[in-house]
């Protein structure tokens, strides 16, 4: 492929999520929630396991620790005993007792619309505190997984994409100067769905794939 202007990438980047708005048109977060803390609790939860799993234990998670106060003051091994199908059971436990600790005495249990304030939160990084504004809060933020790294990367829709091990920060910083605020949250939604169902790590399904005409590394596979 010859090498692509600034300018015609960023033309190929809007024309191909034009093409993933008309395959995936309403994209939503995965994860179940009613409230900002339920949201901060279940995505804090979802690191390194599936989001159906998180789903299958936050009902009864939530249940029993309905606030900040009840779950901060929760019986670790009681809160492990309830997440243990999802793996670090026993870290994931810590964070979110821990985290629920610094909401109740520090936010007074109200989950903060910042990501200075989310930040500082015991388990929580730029991703959980993307996912917490765009979805809790309707403040545009760009979550960055496996899937957004990798999509993005295939597509070259970042000058980083032969990197190995890209950073996070950087790719967010890189695509969101490329699209309009208002539009960061789904954005997200939309290449993290199309790496799920399409765009898949080991063997992507290029032949069914919308931007398989425009992507850079559709020959290769």
């Amino acid at each position: 492929m010859p090498r692509e202007s600034r300018r015609h990438r960023l033309e190929r980047m809007h024309a191909e999520y034009d093409l993933l708005c008309e395959a995936i048109p309403t994209p939503a977060c995965a994860l179940h929630f009613k409230t900002p803390f339920q949201l901060l609790i279940a995505t804090v939860l979802s690191a390194q396991t599936t989001d159906v799993r998180v789903n299958s234990v936050t009902p009864e998670l939530f249940d029993r620790y309905p606030t900040p106060a009840s779950l901060a003051a929760a019986d670790p091994e009681a809160v492990e005993d309830i997440i243990h199908p999802l793996g670090f059971f026993r870290s994931k436990s810590a964070h979110i007792i821990a985290l629920s600790h610094d909401v109740h005495t520090r936010m007074h249990d109200a989950v903060p619309p910042s990501m200075d304030d989310l930040v500082t939160l015991p388990g929580v990084g730029r991703k959980t505190a993307n996912v917490v504004l765009g979805n809790a809060f309707g403040i545009p933020g760009f979550p960055v997984d496996t899937h957004v790294m990798r999509v993005t990367g295939r597509l070259r829709w970042r000058t980083d994409w032969r990197s190995t091990h890209p950073d996070p920060v950087a790719i967010e910083r890189e695509i969101t100067t490329c699209f309009p605020p208002e539009t960061w949250t789904n954005l997200s939604h939309r290449l993290i769905l199309h790496g799920r169902a399409v765009c898949h790590a080991r063997k992507p399904d290029c032949a069914n794939c919308p931007l398989n005409a425009t992507c850079p590394s559709a020959a290769l596979f």
